[in-house]
C-alpha cells in the first residue's frame, strides 16, 4: 500500500474517530441535561412535600399543645397545675420559680439545693403541694397577681 493511500485511510479513521466521540460527548451532555431537569423536578416535588409535611407537623403540635394544657388544667392565665407538677417533679432546681416568673428566688433556690447537697429541695416539694392544694382563682390571686415569692 502506497504511503499516501495509508496518510488518507488514517486521516480517515481519525476522522470517523472524532466524529464519533462527538457524536458520543453528545449524546452524553443531552443526557445529562435530561437528568439534571429531573433531578430539579423531583427537588421541586420533595420541597413541596417537605413544606407539607411541616405544616402538618406544627399543627399536630400545635394540638398536642393545646390537648396537653387541656388536659393538666393548665390555661394561658393561670399556671397553678403545672407550677406545682414542676415544683414537686424538680423542685429543688427551682424550675416552678422561674415558670412563675420568680427568677431571682429560682437562683436562690437552686444554690440552696446545690449547698445543702439536694436537702433544700424539700421546699419544692412542700411548694408543690400548696400550689395543688389552692383552689385556682387563690393560687392565681397569691402567686401570679399578687407575686408572693415563697410558700
Amino acid at each position: 500500500m502506497p504511503l499516501t493511500k495509508l496518510k488518507t485511510e488514517i486521516m480517515s479513521d481519525k476522522k470517523n474517530l472524532k466524529d464519533g466521540l462527538d457524536d458520543m460527548l453528545g449524546d452524553a451532555k443531552e443526557g445529562a441535561k435530561k437528568t439534571a431537569d429531573k433531578a430539579s423536578e423531583l427537588a421541586g416535588e420533595a420541597k413541596e412535600s417537605v413544606n407539607e409535611l411541616a405544616d402538618d407537623a406544627k399543627k399536630t403540635a400545635k394540638d398536642f399543645s393545646n390537648s396537653a394544657k387541656e388536659a393538666f388544667g393548665v390555661d394561658g392565665e393561670n399556671k397553678k397545675m403545672m407550677a406545682g407538677i414542676l415544683a414537686i417533679v424538680v423542685g429543688a432546681f427551682g424550675i416552678h420559680k422561674f415558670y412563675l416568673g420568680y427568677n431571682k428566688e429560682g437562683v436562690i433556690q437552686l444554690i440552696a439545693s446545690i449547698l445543702t447537697c439536694g436537702a433544700a429541695g424539700i421546699m419544692g416539694l412542700i411548694e408543690g403541694i400548696i400550689y395543688l392544694t389552692k383552689s385556682d382563682e387563690e393560687f392565681y390571686a397569691t402567686y401570679q397577681v399578687g407575686r408572693k415569692p415563697w410558700f
